[in-house]
């Protein structure tokens, strides 16, 4: 049996010495790397290269990560593929955003290459997660119908766009519905952190979600120090 072709991974910096280090520990680790110094070529080099993963830069000249992150979730094409922000912008408030972007995850600089490289691997690993088991590949709660089969999600018959994340969130919610998934749970089934990091990345993500979901946001429950919780029934109003 052949072996698989090594995955590929994009880096996005407009600091040459950067993008080069980053590519050296890649490399190293058996991804295939292609650099990128140019905010502007980013799409273009993304549909040719057809990453398995973009690290990318926030702060860029042209264009920033936050707008690149957005167009690329804008193309049914290029939407699916996860994006790690690697960038000197380190408040929370920075985070927030770049989340809400439709990244999978943040990593401030100066970084550490080894906990890149980790983060690289675990952002890869929820990417090629077995897909859900038959039962759960077609779920129907209230108005929200989700097909994991087709990644599709309409609410009251409406489709509705959701990042590879939120959508993995709220799959995981509906297949649980009744039980409480605390803010670890969900890092860990998720976004397979399997250390502690900031749990304010799952209440930013439920948030938007929520948002997405309309009238329907009420299925998900806030269980106060604890976590979220897709409900039995269709809460009272």
């Amino acid at each position: 049996m052949p072996e698989p072709s090594p995955q590929k991974i994009l880096v996005v910096d407009d600091e040459a010495d950067v993008a080069n280090l980053l590519a050296f520990n890649l490399k190293a680790k058996g991804f295939t790397v292609q650099t990128l110094n140019h905010a502007i070529q980013v799409l273009s080099t993304v549909r040719a290269f057809m990453p398995d993963l973009i690290i990318l830069d926030i702060m860029m000249p042209e264009l920033n990560g936050i707008q690149i992150c957005r167009m690329l979730q804008a193309d049914p094409l290029l939407k699916r593929i996860p994006v790690i922000f690697l960038t000197a912008k380190t408040d929370e408030q920075d985070r927030i955003q770049g989340l809400e972007a439709g990244a999978d995850d943040y990593v401030c600089k100066p970084f550490s290459p080894r906990e890149l490289l980790l983060r690289v691997q675990s952002v890869l690993r929820r990417a090629a997660a077995v897909p859900a088991s038959p039962s759960s590949r077609h779920l129907l709660l209230g108005g929200i119908e989700l097909d994991a089969e087709r990644h599709e999600v309409s609410v009251q018959g409406k489709p509705v766009e959701l990042t590879a994340t939120e959508f993995r969130l709220l799959q995981l919610l509906m297949e649980r519905r009744g039980r409480v998934q605390s803010r670890d749970h969900l890092l860990t089934n998720v976004w397979n952190y399997e250390a502690e990091i900031e749990t304010r990345t799952v209440d930013t993500h439920v948030r938007r979600l929520r948002e997405k979901l309309g009238a329907e946001a009420d299925w998900i429950e806030t269980i106060r120090g604890v976590g979220y919780r897709f409900a039995e029934r269709r809460p009272s109003t």
